[in-house]
């Protein structure tokens, strides 16, 4: 039974549009690893239960951070970062890039299981800005283990972290396991609106035309002063 969590939830099972706003004054950063935008690393590690956690690169090299937390297990969701070697702390590398076609849905039931089953301490999520991957991951997650909708998922994770923002490609793939799990989806992902068409240039009447353009009288009388100077 789905959990109570969220204010956004849809208790009489009808679709409703997932809108993921992006804040014109957010600082944006290019991802070397996709060339795709992201914000700068600047949030620590988000807090989504006491815990699990999320973040972007930057944290996990913080061993200080790493004990305080009490972590001992790190989900590293990125192709090329490296991850640190504390000891007793497990690190699990998912190397799917931050792009719509990439098939991070074939981790969702596997990093679920090793999240849940980690008794030992705190784990960590983390992707390049923790923005897409990792967020993605850990709403399947609660959706798994906390019993809630994806629509109450994506609430929880963005409270805690409003900057987040999946790809349409991860969106879908969290429809198609949510509805493995419930039967039925609670959100839709908003189609983006068509472009605005190029204005087309108006063509000039012939009576503009360059060739055709009468001297200017002002030419005519510097060329003509220019003359009898020489």
């Amino acid at each position: 039974m789905p959990g109570k969590h969220g204010s956004g939830s849809d208790d009489h099972g009808h679709e409703k549009p997932l809108l993921d706003p992006w804040p014109d004054d957010a600082p944006r950063l290019l991802d070397p690893e996709n060339g795709l935008d992201h914000l700068p690393n600047q949030l620590p590690g988000t807090e989504i239960t006491p815990t699990l956690f999320l973040s972007g690169a930057d944290a996990p090299m913080n061993q200080a951070l790493m004990t305080r937390k009490g972590i001992t297990l790190i989900v590293n969701v990125t192709l090329s970062h490296t991850y640190p070697i504390y000891p007793g702390v497990e690190c699990i590398r998912v190397a799917v890039s931050d792009l719509p076609n990439a098939r991070l849905g074939d981790h969702f039931d596997h990093i679920a299981g090793r999240i849940h089953s980690n008794r030992a301490g705190g784990t960590l999520v983390h992707c390049a800005a923790g923005m897409s991957r990792s967020p993605a991951l850990i709403m399947a997650y609660l959706m798994k283990y906390k019993g809630v909708t994806l629509r109450q998922a994506h609430n929880w994770v963005k409270d805690r972290r409003p900057y987040i923002r999946l790809n349409t490609g991860f969106w879908t793939q969290l429809l198609d396991y949510e509805k493995k799990l419930y039967g039925k989806n609670t959100v839709k992902v908003v189609e983006p609106l068509d472009p605005l068409p190029v204005p087309k240039t108006p063509k000039l009447s012939s009576k503009y035309n360059m060739r055709q353009c009468p001297p200017s009288p002002m030419l005519s009388k510097l060329r003509r002063f220019t003359s009898l100077a020489l």
